[in-house]
């Protein structure tokens, strides 16, 4: 299981660091067209962010501080930053799901994020969905722009 996942976390935010290159200008990954809910570059915060929280925080223990608001509210950051906060994704993520034992994928995730406990890899796999989900918005918000 930790290698499927693995496997898919690495797939699709390598997936996003080119979603991110292929925008034709930088300005473009902050613009919300009528009818956008959010701009690719917010999505690429709370993409990373999400991440590093629930995966490198809770399960890995790094001292990552998640502000949530900020990923929605920040505006025109660089795009080295996106990449940069990306790869620091790529690498929590690997990491995490290494040292994890088959004991704690089966145990209930240690924080209740849905009112309900769940265990650590039911919500592995809603994350790893939860990026898939976003990545598509990016997607279609690039296509959307050129």
């Amino acid at each position: 299981m930790v290698e499927a996942l693995k496997e898919i976390f690495e797939r699709d935010l390598t997936q996003l660091e080119k979603e991110v290159n292929l925008y034709k200008k930088e300005g473009d990954l902050w613009l919300l067209p009528e009818g956008i809910s959010n701009t690719a570059g917010n999505l690429c915060l709370h993409i990373a962010g999400n991440l590093q929280h629930f995966v490198g925080h809770v399960l890995g223990g790094t001292n990552y501080k998640r502000d949530r608001n900020a990923e929605f509210s920040q505006k025109n950051i660089p795009v080295e930053f996106l990449l940069f906060e990306i790869a620091a994704a790529k690498k929590v993520v690997s990491e995490t799901l290494d040292k994890l034992t088959p004991e704690q994928l089966e145990a209930n995730y240690p924080e209740e994020v849905f009112k309900r406990p769940m265990t650590t890899t039911f919500f592995l796999i809603h994350l790893a969905a939860h990026l898939n989900y976003h990545l598509g918005q990016i997607n279609y918000h690039r296509r959307l722009l050129s």
